[in-house]
């Protein structure tokens, strides 16, 4: 919203004052809570520098008197701190690119392909089981928070997406293993039915201790199966949506465009492939082709708004594209901000074509058992 409402062309210089003014309030709502007074940088001469100098004199003005001050709950000004955030704040116009690129994040994709907001998941799904015969599947919304007490998505939430199906593997194993544990437990307290009355009297004593451990690990490991079963769920999603959409050609091709390497497809192919993707899909393709890519004459320009107006796509935002890269004067040089990430690019492709353990067992199929089923027997 703040993003538009800056570009239009009839805004006023009040409602620019006003806006940035909300910007500003927001960023320090943010380091109150944080309870830390940032150290702040930023580009001169664009939004960017109004946004910094006023915030600055905001965060001054409210630390002068240390009596009340929001940072200093405890009376002791946290500014003094060497431990201080580093923010800096950008003019998105600067870089286009970058909220364009189809990435390869866990987080990231999460947003891009499913629905991520506040921190929630939500999705449907298809239960084919209806009762009966000739009945339609019946659709259930399923919804999954993601907190900052889950420790694996604190850990991986950031990391590329190959490194986190490997992670859902290796805890998925961890799990197995204890789950394991517990059958030997069981076997070795003489629960089996082949296990004779005198085996059970004298193994019991030597075994308490360890069924005492079990039963302390249990709330545990039922808390570590909720997530297993989490972030398989969550990360099979988006693999279905990587495997239609063709997200890591996308990827691919977008990384070699940014590091300015030679490309095995065409962009035009992958324009007018009718199985590439959504229409959303190629227009960002385009676009960050347009802009870090070789300069387009206007009538190659024209050539791809034809192709992709025949796939679907609404073109107003390759216009605006013509005439902020005129405006900005960036066909030169623009390309030389970016570079393409090799490693995670081969990361992504030996997920796709190879198939890592995760992929390979399917998902969907990777089912653990509820551990209290194995102490009641």
């Amino acid at each position: 919203m703040w993003k538009v409402s800056i570009n239009r062309g009839d805004m006023k210089d009040t409602e620019m004052e006003l806006l940035i003014d909300s910007i500003v309030d927001s960023l320090f709502s943010v380091f109150v809570t944080l309870g830390v007074v940032p150290i702040i940088r930023c580009p001169r001469g664009n939004a960017a520098e109004m946004v910094s100098e006023k915030l600055d004199k905001k965060i001054r003005e409210n630390l002068r008197d240390t009596r009340n001050s929001l940072f200093a709950p405890d009376g002791i000004p946290s500014s003094f701190s060497f431990q201080r955030p580093l923010l800096v704040i950008l003019d998105r116009n600067q870089d286009m690119a970058t909220p364009l690129h189809h990435t390869w994040t866990y987080q990231a994709l999460g947003h891009d392909v499913l629905d991520l907001q506040l921190n929630r998941v939500t999705m449907d799904e298809v239960n084919e089981k209806t009762g009966h015969l000739g009945a339609k599947p019946r659709k259930r919304t399923k919804m999954f928070d993601l907190s900052p007490n889950d420790k694996f998505w604190m850990q991986y939430k950031g990391s590329p997406f190959p490194i986190v199906a490997e992670a859902v593997q290796e805890e998925l194993d961890a799990y197995r293993s204890s789950e394991e544990e517990v059958k030997r437990l069981k076997s070795a307290m003489g629960l089996d039915a082949n296990s004779g009355t005198d085996e059970v009297l004298g193994s019991m004593s030597d075994n308490t201790a360890k069924l005492t451990s079990a039963v302390s690990s249990l709330p545990e490991l039922l808390e570590k199966k909720r997530l297993i079963d989490m972030h398989m769920t969550i990360a099979t999603a988006i693999l279905d949506h990587i495997k239609s959409r063709k997200l890591d050609v996308y990827f691919e091709i977008e990384e070699k465009i940014m590091g300015r390497a030679t490309l095995e497809k065409s962009l035009m192919d992958m324009i007018t492939d009718p199985e590439a993707g959504l229409p959303a899909d190629k227009l960002r393709l385009f676009l960050i082709s347009f802009i870090c890519g070789p300069t387009m004459t206007e009538a190659e320009v024209d050539q791809y708004v034809t192709a992709l107006q025949d796939a679907g796509c609404d073109v107003e935002s390759v216009q605006y594209m013509r005439r902020w890269k005129t405006y900005s004067k960036l066909s030169s040089h623009t390309a030389s901000q970016y570079s393409g990430g090799t490693k995670t690019v081969s990361m992504f492709s030996k997920l796709m074509s190879h198939g890592s353990q995760f992929v390979m067992e399917g998902v969907k199929n990777l089912v653990v058992k509820n551990i209290i089923y194995l102490l009641q027997g």
